[in-house]
């Protein structure tokens, strides 16, 4: 089975398309969305687009899905909280599941960590801190997301690999970014309209954390290494808490 590990979307659309093109020309057998699908302007739209892939789609639930269903329980009316069936669907999704991969064998798909939707796995993080992330794990494959940045990292028998983000990276430059795996792993980058899907957002109301966002993501990449570092920062002071 190869598979596409398509993560943080968040709601652009137009990086959703063009990976999607580029998905079908490699001729995957199953795509999955690691999580982070709809936390945007444009929950709805991105959620219908993925539910039309149908069941080659496998899908996962994130931190920030897990926002969506508390912004729509406490009906507040913020332009993350999509429709009713859509937060249903997002509440019922799994944090985690294994698959049999090509080349790679049983690999566990997470958003954060295998233990935790929230919490961070960085290119800063300590082989220290890594193992006990790892402890207790059995598949010896671990793709997890959400801190936006790849990396295909080997420690001792296992290989962790972040797949990017789809539509708000931390790469230190602009593009969609997502994973290709089997019967190796090929870390890519998807080149789209990024205007276009500023547009999108901004007709959609775009809130100032959204334009704050998308000014370090998209228009001007903050450095990489930095944000990194201070999401370590972060994933350490939650880990001493």
């Amino acid at each position: 089975m190869r598979v596409a590990a398509l993560y943080d979307i968040h709601g652009n659309l137009p990086a959703l398309d063009a990976v999607l093109e580029d998905v079908e020309r490699a001729g995957v057998d199953v795509i999955v969305a690691g999580g982070d699908l709809a936390w945007s302007p444009l929950p709805s739209a991105t959620l219908e687009r993925l539910l039309g892939l149908g069941g080659r789609c496998w899908y996962l639930r994130g931190n920030a899905d897990r926002g969506v269903v508390d912004d729509f329980d406490r009906s507040r009316r913020v332009a993350t909280a999509g429709k009713r069936a859509h937060r249903d669907f997002l509440a019922r999704l799994p944090l985690r599941f294994v698959l049999e991969v090509d080349g790679l064998g049983p690999t566990l798909f997470c958003h954060g960590s295998p233990h935790s939707d929230n919490q961070r796995i960085t290119t800063a993080t300590t082989d220290e801190r890594l193992r006990r992330i790892l402890a207790g794990v059995s598949p010896p494959v671990v793709v997890c997301g959400h801190t936006h940045r790849q990396f295909d990292r080997r420690l001792d028998a296992f290989r962790v690999i972040n797949a990017g983000s789809v539509g708000l990276p931390f790469e230190g430059r602009t593009g969609a970014f997502w994973a290709l795996l089997g019967p190796d792993v090929e870390l890519r980058r998807t080149d789209y309209d990024i205007e276009r899907a500023l547009a999108e957002w901004r007709a959609a109301g775009m809130p100032g954390e959204f334009e704050r966002r998308s000014t370090v993501s998209l228009l001007d990449p903050s450095d990489a290494d930095e944000i990194a570092e201070y999401f370590e920062g972060l994933a350490l002071k939650a880990e001493e808490a």
